[in-house]
């Protein structure tokens, strides 16, 4: 089916091609990655508030997929940000992605995040990338200047072709200094972090934010 949904938190922007599936994806597939996810959750760098977003689900995590003859990632589906544990069913399979086209291709029992062009943006970017994590977190983006870290332009919104191209400026300026941490400077609180696992992302992310919270109040 073919979606094109905006104006919303945690909604997608893009056009997506979605085959509804169950049993793509093994709960083997999923057991690191889920555990991560779940740390996130307790940080609440992933979540869903009535108090946030205007209630809708945010944040998600993808790793690299390289089996069966696909080249593509698992990423967590479209406003499962809520649930503190997830299963095979709250996964979906991306197989492919042309940011320039404002396109997703994905299979699975639920659609795929709404950061998902993002995801696989910076995946097309490095290969030796294997996890990507796109974190909500007020205290990173609020200190992104004093911190130095990199601020994609506020016209760039997520999960867009513009955001994608905005990825694509910063990341290797970011590695040349030593940093998997990105901020999206036109999505409210919104991070990315990426790494050779998911281990090296999330804790990316994690260090980020005890700076942060280091950081003198004002």
């Amino acid at each position: 089916m073919g979606n094109d949904w905006s104006g919303r938190e945690g909604v997608c922007k893009f056009q997506v091609s979605f085959e509804r599936r169950d049993d793509c994806l093994s709960a083997d597939a999923i057991r690191e990655i889920e555990s991560w996810r779940r740390i996130l959750h307790r940080l609440q760098l992933i979540g869903q508030s009535v108090d946030r977003y205007g209630g809708y689900g945010y944040g998600n995590i993808s790793r690299r997929y390289r089996r069966d003859g696909i080249d593509g990632f698992i990423v967590t589906g479209t406003q499962t940000g809520g649930h503190p544990s997830l299963t095979t069913t709250h996964y979906a399979l991306v197989t492919g992605w042309d940011p320039a086209a404002n396109s997703v291709a994905a299979r699975g029992a639920v659609p795929p995040s709404s950061e998902a062009l993002t995801h696989g943006q910076i995946y097309r970017l490095d290969p030796e990338v294997q996890c990507v994590v796109h974190g909500h977190c007020p205290e990173i983006w609020e200190r992104s200047d004093e911190l130095g870290l990199l601020t994609t332009a506020p016209e760039a919104l997520y999960g867009t072709v513009a955001m994608a191209a905005e990825v694509e400026r910063l990341f290797y300026a970011a590695r040349a200094v030593g940093s998997r941490v990105l901020v999206m400077g036109g999505h409210r609180d919104g991070v990315l972090s990426y790494g050779a696992s998911p281990r090296q992302a999330v804790v990316a992310l994690v260090e980020t934010l005890a700076l942060a919270l280091a950081w003198p109040n004002d």
